[in-house]
């Protein structure tokens, strides 16, 4: 089992950053690949893919976000963070961590990032 706990959000106003951090414990040897997604609150809403980063170092961003926010990560302690920048309305969302391996995924609570105009 891994528990994945995610830090950071909040308000900010557009054109402003935020950081997101998010730590796992438990099993972490298990964990291959991380990432984050998000997902707009309310019916019918889809979880958008952000970014995942693998073991190896592999690093895919969605074109939603490309530019603006950046993975980073501590390989062996299977941490990561992510920096968003020159956030826009859009980018208002619940925030999830995600990690593990080909067999099994784990996720955080999330944590809301609010953008106003």
């Amino acid at each position: 089992q891994v528990q994945v706990v995610e830090s950071g959000g909040g308000w900010v106003q557009a054109g402003e950053s935020l950081r997101l951090s998010c730590k796992t414990s438990g099993d972490i040897f298990s964990i291959y690949i991380m990432g984050w997604s998000r997902q707009v609150p309310g019916p019918g809403t889809q979880r958008e893919l952000l970014v995942t980063m693998t073991g190896g170092g592999n690093i895919h961003y969605a074109d939603s976000i490309k530019g603006r926010f950046t993975i980073s990560g501590d390989k062996v302690k299977k941490t990561l963070a992510l920096q968003m920048d020159s956030l826009t309305p859009e980018d208002t969302a619940v925030y999830c961590c995600h990690a593990g391996n080909l067999a099994v995924e784990y996720w955080g609570q999330g944590n809301q990032v609010t953008v106003s105009s």
